[in-house]
């Protein structure tokens, strides 16, 4: 389930180019925030990508190692990831949420459709008690 996931309506780049397209998607969900200078989080989102077809996950020292950065700086980005509820682990290991990611925003619909619901009952119970009448 997510905790915080940022939606950014932007243009899709409009000549099909994979990396200009997962950089797009990680802009999109607000994952290259304007913190992550080096882009981190999106260079393990592509690390995880890449081992998608096995479905193996990836040790968070094997990402660390790869990026050639230290494990508490991936472990970061991998936290705030988990949060937005991109990615999960499992057994010291590091998987995209769903088998694809079109799998992880369908989880991410059904979690969003789910706050907003609840949401809409708590509006309906604090309108009512101002006297609102629901339209």
């Amino acid at each position: 389930m997510i905790g915080q996931i940022f939606l950014k309506h932007i243009e899709r780049p409009l000549k099909p180019d994979t990396d200009r397209e997962i950089c797009w998607f990680c802009d999109s969900l607000g994952i290259d925030n304007g913190r992550d200078v080096n882009h981190i989080a999106v260079k393990i989102i592509i690390a995880l990508l890449e081992q998608m077809p096995e479905n193996r996950g990836i040790p968070v020292e094997q990402i660390a190692d790869s990026l050639d950065i230290s494990t508490s700086r991936v472990n970061h980005h991998i936290r705030n990831l988990i949060d937005n509820g991109l990615v999960y682990r499992h057994k010291h290991r590091i998987y995209i949420r769903g088998s694809s990611l079109c799998a992880m925003v369908q989880e991410i619909r059904k979690d969003t459709l789910r706050v907003l619901s609840d949401l809409e009952l708590a509006a309906a119970d604090i309108d009512a008690s101002f006297g609102i009448k629901n339209r």
